[in-house]
């Protein structure tokens, strides 16, 4: 298995953003999660991915940062940007006719630092 680049060539924000997504959905899928849905968007908000873990949906933030300057990306998932992630995981739910209540649910970030990648489980 390779691992995969975490500096990648120079790239406009965007596509920066969609490459860090593509790594991270591979990443995931080799660790045995299933893809359910990327850049799902809402009024509410977006998230970056959605996959499923065994019975549970995963909800996958994923954040880049070149340096760990002003905290890095794992502290730029504020507690608003967590707010907004919730209300379109439960948009989500509601648009796919999925009871909140019967469904496990996780949320994840998956961070990229200094070339460094983390994977943090349950973050909030």
């Amino acid at each position: 298995m390779s691992q995969p680049q975490l500096n990648p060539p120079s790239l406009s924000r965007q596509s920066k953003g969609q490459y860090y997504e593509q790594q991270t959905r591979r990443f995931l899928e080799q660790q045995g999660l299933l893809f359910v849905c990327a850049n799902y968007r809402c009024r509410q908000g977006e998230i970056d991915l959605i996959m499923r873990e065994h019975q549970t949906l995963v909800f996958v933030e994923v954040r880049y940062r070149a340096s760990r300057d002003y905290g890095g990306a794992l502290a730029s998932v504020t507690p608003a940007k967590q707010q907004k992630i919730r209300h379109t995981a439960r948009y989500f739910l509601l648009n796919q006719q999925i009871n909140e209540a019967h469904q496990a649910c996780r949320f994840d970030i998956v961070s990229y630092d200094d070339g460094q990648q983390s994977w943090l489980k349950n973050a909030f």
